[in-house]
């Protein structure tokens, strides 16, 4: 079993900033990740290709000036950022699936992408951190407070235990876990009323071998009220020349889990009502249904909220454990909550909790 001072459960963005800087503060933790992967909600799809290798996120895929905490991490790992293609038109597809264009601008027009993929934030940050500490494929089912904190399997079997415990998950996975002794009525309905961001989401992604979109005066952009896909984007890979064109599905989580491989056909046949026929011929598809991953989503988000939720630390969420159990996601994070930004606000939150009981991070 492993024994250490903070043990952080979940490895996306939020726990992996929480580790680092707690590795850089000399804090003893370890960090439990059940995927067999890091990143939890970034994730990048790859295709090889003789100009290297092409990325494409099949989670979030931006970030925004006024976000300064992904400026200086972007920064610090060297990475480098391009801006969202948007030149050209948009198009917008009716409810009877005619075309027009022309109806407004690239609605992305702003933003920014990273080279290589969101999850190069990922690499960068595990980069940093000792792999000795950092746990794929370790999933947590269970804790039990004993004075200190122990982390259990889905066999019942201790594997970590700590004296700080921070469950940088969606709250509504949180409260998926068993605690011993329960925690209050509130703080389990508080965490499972809230929103967990995208995760009702999926997302589609085309892969050409060039953005000839981009040849006949559009942005990529498009929006539709036929589907299947509702809102459309550029997501083109320039370092290899891959064009590259998203959507997120309209369609319901039920009926995209009952005919998955319909819907992406017709996701494709959508492409090239928009775009022309040349967008029935991808080099490959990615589909990522968020709506499936049990460590992303419950049955709670089969329904995608209709708007961007307010997030923040509820009240009943505070103090668990005599402050011992901490919530760490970006869905807890005070002003940028849902976002790549507010997984790192949530981290910094963390911190300035530990900070009253552990010196070294003061």
């Amino acid at each position: 079993m492993l024994r250490t001072d903070v043990v952080i459960v979940g490895g996306g963005l939020a726990g992996l900033a929480l580790g680092d800087a707690l590795e850089r503060a000399g804090v003893d933790y370890q960090l439990l990740e059940a995927r067999p992967r890091l990143g939890g909600r970034i994730k990048t799809g790859f295709v090889e290709t003789e100009a290297g290798r092409a990325a494409f996120d099949l989670g979030p895929s931006w970030f925004w000036p006024g976000q300064p905490r992904v400026q200086a991490l972007v920064e610090r790992l060297g990475l480098e950022v391009i801006d969202q293609y948007s030149h050209g038109a948009l198009s917008f597809e009716d409810e009877t699936a005619a075309v027009s264009r022309g109806r407004g601008y690239a609605s992305m027009e702003g933003s920014y992408r990273l080279a290589g993929g969101m999850s190069t934030l990922i690499d960068g940050l595990a980069s940093q951190m000792d792999s000795d500490r950092v746990h794929q494929g370790m999933a947590v089912r269970a804790l039990r407070d004993r004075g200190h904190i122990e982390l259990l399997d889905d066999d019942g079997q201790p594997i970590a235990s700590g004296s700080r415990v921070i469950l940088a998950l969606p709250p509504r996975v949180a409260a998926k876990l068993s605690f011993e002794p329960s925690l209050p009525v509130e703080a389990m309905d508080a965490a499972a009323g809230i929103s967990t961001w995208m995760a009702g989401q999926a997302k589609c992604v085309a892969v050409y071998e060039t953005p000839f979109w981009q040849e006949m005066g559009l942005s990529g952009d498009a929006m539709s009220r036929f589907g299947p896909m509702v809102e459309i984007h550029d997501a083109s890979d320039h370092r290899t020349g891959k064009g590259a064109l998203f959507g997120f599905l309209g369609e319901a989580a039920t009926a995209r889990a009952e005919h998955a491989r319909a819907i992406q056909a017709a996701a494709i046949e959508q492409l090239a009502r928009i775009f022309g026929e040349q967008a029935l011929i991808p080099i490959t598809v990615f589909f990522q249904d968020w709506a499936t991953e049990h460590r992303t989503a419950t049955e709670l988000d089969a329904v995608p909220a209709a708007g961007h939720p307010t997030y923040g630390l509820p009240h009943a969420l505070r103090n668990l454990w005599d402050g011992r159990l901490l919530f760490g996601s970006t869905e807890v994070a005070a002003r940028f909550g849902g976002y790549l930004e507010g997984a790192l606000e949530a981290a910094e939150q963390v911190v300035e909790q530990l900070a009253r009981l552990t010196p070294r991070l003061g």
